[in-house]
């Protein structure tokens, strides 16, 4: 039924696209008279009055509508999807994660949630916000009703800037110390004498030994020792305020003119990591002990297969990784030429970011092959996830090599790179999102100055509670639920709506108009991403959103040795929940604003808008031609007014 909606929307064009003079027809038929917004009957006008209707109206230009701006080239976009997939999660998380859940064999389920959720999801956010040229919110001009899942891709967003930036100054503090020499986290430090003096690194007693590392990471940067729980967050620690200030300004100037400065700025924070992590690896290779955690991390556990842990675990990493469901891709692809190869971009990018993360887990666990070697432990006893591995072993890894200044130093910085990309992607969601509502910010430079730096005081200003003595707990509390379930939901009533309210043939159509010169190949991989979209995606995404109630349910959330009281848990369960029902509110709110009975509502509520498709009529030339404001926002079922018929009948005279 969808495609059928779909196609005579665009005009009865068998291409899906319409054809121009079908879309100038449908513009000029709603252009000044629709402003009853629906409220008068529908009536598709005769083949007579479309053609009488072509006559132009005049269109003021008053209000010049500001171009959106494009990347500078193919390698920007490119460099930018890369560096905001590619994220600390690749370092921390992944690694982690493959040891965890059986080495080498947890590449079976990673790979098979990749081609199967992680790729087709990709593509569909690329390709979305490619041909429609919006934000997360505005592109669901091609179905109203689902407005509501632009707006929770914002509050997510939302949570994630708040809590992502926080790391990028942890990262500072560890980057500022790692000047010192010795480390500050070393035994070679004079603070650790008694620490390291006292034999409490690496002996065998029952009582787990504290090591400088952790000394250095609770005390002297989290000040987690001071405070009780979630209810005690204590005073704001200044130097990690100041970190954070540092954090927000560099975020502000790199965003300062959008695509144009963010664009440049990936060339470098970008490919940084990746010749840190190839340095690391060549080093750690030259260790002893470096082979016992590159097999640590690799040997296969085939019997964990059968556990839906394992599964679980390499759905959570691929949205983890790539990003999908934030906004973040949807914006990047909006500021594409028309007519980029998103299928190709896609391959690219999600290959690339995997790759990456596999990668990455040699240059972890090679070094800490080499400390449990050093302290006579096994690897699994110094291996650790999340904060733990970036800012306490792998510190303490770094602190037993020589020169462990210089790779400390080069270890912050890729991480501060590799943090500060992807929150890149997550800042230009929400801007992107803001500046298509409010489109006269775009025109005004100073303006859209102003918002920005607005946005990042605001978001520093809430980041104040997750830099104090207990930022910690809530710092864990909204990384656990920002992402959670709400996301999957998101995901999920994104991949339902494009499949079966745009409907999955007009869209895999879209795809192939922006590909103008569509290779056969192309055409045949659309195929397998069709029925992805159609069955095997939504009923994993199923799987995972069942599996993460339960879990939920049965698991109590905990840092360390503190466990979350019931209120705290609830309070993550309503940031989660309040992402995904603006998918409810939006969708009632849609049908609200249409007339007849409910069923007709409804079915008004899921037609593109005229401004969807007439847009990108001119969308290839958008870079060379002034587009006119848009007039209307009303359904492709031309809506006639009594004006229109009085209009007609004296046109039809004057003819005679």
């Amino acid at each position: 039924m969808q495609d059928k909606n779909g196609k005579g929307a665009a005009g009865g064009s068998p291409s899906g696209g319409g054809s121009a003079a079908a879309a100038q027809n449908s513009l000029h038929l709603n252009g000044h008279t629709d402003s009853s917004n629906g409220h008068n009957p529908i009536i598709t006008p005769s083949p007579q009055q479309q053609s009488d209707s072509q006559t132009p109206n005049p269109v003021p230009t008053s209000a010049a509508v500001v171009p959106r701006d494009q990347w500078g080239g193919k390698y920007e976009f490119l460099l930018s999807c890369l560096g905001y997939c590619v994220g600390l999660g690749n370092v921390w998380r992944f690694p982690y994660l493959c040891y965890r859940n059986g080495g080498g064999v947890f590449l079976i389920p990673y790979f098979i949630m990749l081609f199967v959720t992680g790729v087709p999801l990709f593509l569909m956010e690329l390709s979305l916000g490619q041909y429609g040229s919006a934000g997360p919110i505005m592109v669901w001009k091609c179905c109203p009703l689902l407005k509501g899942i632009g707006i929770g891709m914002l509050c997510v967003s939302t949570l994630v800037c708040l809590y992502y930036n926080v790391i990028i100054a942890w990262t500072f503090y560890y980057l500022g110390s790692s000047f010192q020499s010795p480390l500050p986290w070393s035994c070679d430090a004079v603070a650790n004498a008694a620490i390291c003096g006292n034999g409490t690194v690496g002996n065998s007693s029952l009582e787990r030994p504290r090591s400088p590392t952790e000394v250095f990471w609770n005390e002297n940067v989290l000040g987690v020792v001071n405070s009780e729980g979630l209810h005690d967050p204590g005073p704001v620690r200044w130097p990690l305020a100041l970190c954070l200030l540092a954090a927000w300004i560099i975020i502000f100037l790199c965003m300062l003119k959008g695509i144009r400065s963010s664009g440049k700025v990936v060339y470098v924070t970008a490919t940084f990591p990746y010749i840190v992590l190839i340095v690391l690896i060549i080093r750690g290779a030259t260790l002893e002990g470096s082979l016992q955690g590159v097999a640590f991390y690799l040997t296969p556990d085939w019997s964990r297969l059968a556990n839906a842990q394992v599964w679980n675990d390499a759905a959570s990493q691929i949205f983890y990784s790539l990003g999908i469901g934030v906004g973040g891709l949807l914006s990047m692809a909006s500021y594409n030429k028309f007519d980029n190869n998103v299928i190709r971009d896609t391959i690219i990018i999600t290959v690339g970011n995997c790759s990456t993360s596999f990668f990455a887990g040699f240059a972890i666990f090679s070094i800490l092959g080499h400390m449990a070697w050093r302290k006579g432990v096994p690897v699994g006893k110094v291996a650790d996830t999340g904060p733990g591995l970036a800012f306490v072993a792998y510190p303490e890894a770094l602190a037993l090599l020589p020169g462990s200044v210089f790779w400390s130093i080069m270890f912050f910085l890729m991480l501060f790179m590799l943090g500060i990309d992807t929150l890149f992607g997550n800042m230009e969601g929400i801007t992107t999102a803001v500046l298509d509502e409010f489109p006269n910010l775009r025109r005004n430079t100073l303006h859209k100055s102003l918002f920005l730096g607005t946005l990042c005081f605001a978001f520093y200003l809430m980041g104040l509670l997750l830099v104090t003595d207990g930022g910690i707990y809530w710092f864990t509390l909204i990384d656990s639920f920002s992402t959670s379930f709400g996301l999957i939901i998101i995901t999920l009533f994104m991949c339902i709506g494009i499949s079966f309210f745009y409907g999955v043939n007009q869209f895999c159509q879209d795809i192939i108009d922006m590909i103008c010169h569509c290779p056969p190949w192309c055409s045949k991989v659309l195929i397998y991403f069709k029925a992805c979209w159609v069955f095997c995606t939504p009923f994993l995404l199923l799987f995972i959103l069942i599996y993460i109630f339960l879990e939920m349910y049965n698991t109590p959330l905990h840092y360390g040795s503190y466990v979350y009281p019931r209120w705290g848990k609830g309070l993550g369960v309503c940031m989660g929940a309040t992402c995904c029902l603006q998918i409810l509110i939006w969708a009632v709110v849609a049908i609200s604003r249409e007339t007849g009975t409910l069923k007709e509502r409804f079915k008004k509520s899921i037609r593109p808008l005229n401004s969807w498709r007439v847009n990108n009529q001119n969308s290839a030339a958008r870079s060379e031609e002034h587009v006119e404001p848009e007039q209307v926002e009303a359904p492709f079922t031309v809506t006639l007014t009594d004006m229109d018929f009085t209009a007609m009948t004296w046109e039809t005279g004057s003819n005679a």
